[in-house]
């Protein structure tokens, strides 16, 4: 599977991928909206406000944004502390407009919780957690420190303490509650889109050892022949040559060092031979392809299949065999002792069953199974046998994916009954995973368009 740095996929790193040119579109729109509501309480409502500093504070807004645009360039992407920063400021000078218009009193109060949103889905928990503290005491100051909103007549506008008390609370539920809410979302759909570019990597990579196997059978059938003329040509000279030993040497070096070539495009091609001319496979050469790197682990694996001679033919694709591999190498390394693959099938669908006499999946996260980035998923006993493997909870789910992308459906589970039925000594049963395929998906009898039947283009045959 590639191997993805954890630096590189980790969550907090998401401070690092704002774009500047986002905060001043953002600030401008917010200066916008301040300004269209000072113009209306001045002009619309006539309320009596301390207008020069409330423009004063819009204006530092400005400025700020003036600077940021003519000193920085547009592409350029904030760190941790310049997110922190811009953000702090932007709670600052909102709470400062408040306390200048009403406080609490003020509609418009509840503005304060989207910066902290903001901070929560881009920030580290630290910083979230700081900006959120600050604006709950900046809330909460404001229930008593503020100046008062008045009509033309000077009288105060004001709410009830009853529902200035539930303002205050409702702001708080929103800042925590928002900001959990938004951390949740953001963080699962990063994680998300991470472990769908793992996947995309893996199967590439998969795709393009294929195609690389192709070009080297290709390139090993178009030397064949010139090869072979060579040996002939070698050989011809052997014969003429006996009154020569010192040519003859280096007509015998010839033709030994074509065979050599001869032998090593031979290895080196026939994977990519068998990926060219074998589109499809019977079902327990394609497991057995899927587990070949993991036959030599110290773990038994067992197939049910070796006494089954009417295996059906499936599609060779590179999603299911490599799906199929992180499965078993999931079940071998797992294992106490030893991994069970079992295949049935009828006419509506074929099935895998990998089965394992380890310790099982735990129960709690059976339901989270394939999930990416699931940590913590093995017990104490586990970590210990297995020092340094604590990985990224990539392997199920690319595993997942792939086989699904193929058209399969894959269920998890423990099996209670699973080393009685084997016959071994661990009563807790082991892990099961079955993959099953609507046989319409897989079967090559039912995909022959998707085979190919004319003749490869790289493999000409040579005059």
């Amino acid at each position: 599977m590639t191997d993805l740095s954890g630096e590189l996929l980790s969550a907090n790193r998401r401070s690092n991928w704002i774009r500047l040119r986002t905060f001043i579109t953002l600030r401008w729109i917010a200066i916008l909206g301040q300004v269209t509501a000072l113009l209306i309480a001045q002009f619309g409502f006539g309320l009596v406000l301390e207008y020069g500093l409330c423009y004063l504070a819009v204006g530092i807004s400005v400025i700020g944004n003036l600077i940021a645009i003519f000193v920085f360039p547009e592409n350029k992407l904030l760190t941790e502390s310049e997110n922190r920063y811009m953000l702090l400021f932007d709670v600052l000078q909102l709470g400062f407009l408040l306390f200048l218009t009403g406080g609490l009193h003020n509609p418009f109060s509840f503005l304060v919780v989207a910066p902290v949103t903001i901070a929560a889905s881009v920030l580290s928990i630290r910083s979230a957690m700081m900006l959120a503290s600050l604006a709950v005491v900046i809330v909460t100051a404001l229930l008593e420190f503020h100046l008062p909103l008045r009509t033309e007549n000077f009288s105060v506008l004001e709410i009830s303490n009853v529902f200035l008390f539930g303002h205050w609370t409702a702001i708080i539920i929103a800042i925590f509650f928002s900001s959990f809410y938004s951390r949740q979302v953001v963080s699962e759909m990063s994680s998300m889109g991470e472990a769908l570019a793992a996947t995309q990597m893996a199967l590439a990579r998969e795709q393009k050892l294929t195609d690389l196997g192709g070009v080297v059978a290709a390139a090993a059938h178009e030397l064949g022949t010139p090869l072979a003329t060579i040996k002939l040509a070698s050989a011809e000279l052997l014969e003429e040559l006996d009154d020569r030993p010192e040519l003859r040497e280096d007509a015998a070096l010839i033709r030994e060092q074509a065979d050599r070539c001869r032998d090593i495009l031979r290895s080196m091609g026939r994977a990519g031979k068998d990926d060219l001319h074998l589109r499809k496979a019977p079902l327990s050469a394609v497991i057995e392809e899927a587990a070949e790197p993991h036959m030599d682990r110290g773990k038994a694996l067992v197939f049910d299949h070796f006494e089954i001679t009417d295996s059906p033919e499936i599609l060779r694709k590179p999603e299911i065999i490599h799906g199929l591999r992180n499965l078993i190498q999931n079940a071998v390394d797992f294992a106490s002792e030893t991994v069970w693959v079992e295949t049935s099938w009828d006419e509506a669908s074929i099935s895998v069953r990998i089965l394992d006499d380890g310790s099982g999946f735990p129960p709690h996260l059976i339901g989270r199974i394939g999930d990416p980035f699931m940590r913590h998923r093995k017990p104490e006993k586990e970590r210990k046998k297995r020092p340094g493997y604590e990985g990224m909870g990539l392997g199920l789910f690319i595993a997942k994916t792939l086989l699904e992308r193929s058209g399969a459906e894959i269920s998890f589970a423990n099996g209670s009954k699973n080393a009685e039925l084997r016959g071994t000594q661990n009563t807790s049963g082991g892990a099961i995973v079955e993959v099953i395929w609507p046989r319409s998906k897989i079967d090559a009898n039912h995909n022959l368009s998707l085979i190919g039947t004319g003749e490869n283009p790289l493999h000409r045959t040579a005059p």
